[in-house]
């Protein structure tokens, strides 16, 4: 038990008070009876103040059985309380505190070394970080006079993770790269082949191709096309006026959930990968810290607007070769391809509207593929379709 406090209630102040100011005013009348009278709400008080006061004699520990589970997957938990010592410890109300809501729960009188659990289930019908925790003992007088609170556990996180679709190899055909794609850029060592030119001073002897050289008494040698590994970058409008907002706010929780599924891909893939979601990175070290902190992905009034995601990814990512810029259904068209026009020259780049009920539709021209995505099951479609434009 780590810190404890008796307050008074609502009636004990009024009690308080008014006793007080009867106690005061017999003393001033010398009406002896009107002081007895606030004589003994004062008591009252006082008494139900030291009968709060002292250590509750328990010991309580706040169990999770699971500490990640996907939107809609149940959660439970338990708070198991013991009587130590060789005294019978009474009933006791506990108040465990659950995200924004707290429950209350209620432990009959136990015998020295008795075991009591009390079994909870968190709701997880939104993507979240829940907060589950402190547990509080509350002890309190007969009349509700004063109650003391002792918080006896700490807390503990629980993310509920967002709903993931699992894109398998042809669905992700544009994230599957063995060993890179060719570039423009030019080199004397890589695997993409490109063109024959005059040995000049300086050059390897190894790119030096002989049959060539045999043929035209000069030295040739073979040049090629810089590769490149796929190196994603992923950027999530967070201005809550890009997304057309109601009670269940799901184009926000589409959009994340095609974050999430793009991410665990590139992840399984063992891809390079960025994320730009809030004000810094989502963790990409692995699968469990990825999700873990889109769990607690929010809009805000200082998060990134549609129009910024192309410069952020330049700014934060340069070295991208296929980009994923995320958003709602509130952004025109233009604004998209005007934003998408700051991702670096060359750069796939994938621009996802997420309107929930709309069918998938797909636009592409050169490098750039706008997406309309109206639920997550057809996201494999919609990559497949960018894809082979």
């Amino acid at each position: 038990m780590r810190r404890s406090h008796t307050r008074l209630s609502g009636v004990g102040w009024g009690a308080l008070l008014l006793g007080a100011a009867i106690l005061a005013a017999g003393y001033l009348l010398g009406w002896l009876e009107l002081a007895t009278a606030g004589a003994v709400g004062v008591a009252a008080v006082v008494v139900a103040v030291v009968m709060t006061w002292g250590r509750l004699p328990h010991d309580v520990r706040l169990d999770l059985a699971d500490r990640r589970v996907r939107v809609g997957e149940r959660a439970f938990g338990g708070v198991v309380v013991t009587a130590p010592g060789s005294r019978r410890a009474r009933a006791v109300r506990l108040e465990l505190q659950v995200g924004a809501g707290r429950a209350e729960l209620e432990v009959p009188a136990l015998s020295p070394g008795e075991e009591h659990e009390e079994l909870f289930a968190v709701p997880t019908d939104r993507r979240a970080v829940v907060t589950v925790g402190p547990v509080r003992a509350v002890r309190g007088d007969p009349l509700g006079l004063a109650v003391r609170h002792a918080v006896t556990t700490g807390s503990e996180e629980l993310y509920v993770h967002p709903r993931v679709v699992m894109l398998t190899g042809a669905d992700a055909g544009l994230l599957r790269d063995l060993e890179g794609g060719a570039t423009r850029d030019l080199s004397d060592m890589d695997l993409a082949f490109h063109a024959l030119r005059d040995y000049v001073i300086g050059d390897d002897r190894r790119s030096i191709h002989w049959r060539s050289t045999a043929r035209r008494g000069e030295l040739t040698v073979k040049q090629y096309e810089d590769t490149r590994r796929t190196q994603t970058a992923i950027a999530l409008a967070t201005d809550p006026r890009d997304y057309r907002r109601g009670d269940d706010d799901a184009e926000l929780e589409l959009a994340v959930s095609v974050v999430a599924s793009v991410g665990v891909r590139v992840l399984a893939e063992e891809h390079p990968l960025a994320v730009l979601a809030g004000k810094g990175r989502v963790r990409t070290t692995a699968r469990r810290p990825f999700l873990d902190d889109c769990s607690g992905i929010a809009v805000g009034p200082d998060g990134t607007a549609s129009s910024l995601l192309g410069r952020r990814v330049a700014r934060e990512s340069p070295d991208v070769t296929l980009a994923f810029l995320v958003t709602g259904s509130v952004v025109a068209d233009a604004d998209l391809r005007a934003a998408a026009r700051h991702v670096p020259e060359g750069t796939r780049t994938l621009v996802i509207s997420c309107r929930p009920g709309a069918e998938v539709e797909v636009r592409t021209q050169r490098t750039l593929s706008l997406v309309r995505l109206g639920s997550l099951d057809d996201l494999p479609r919609a990559l497949r379709l960018a894809a082979a434009a």
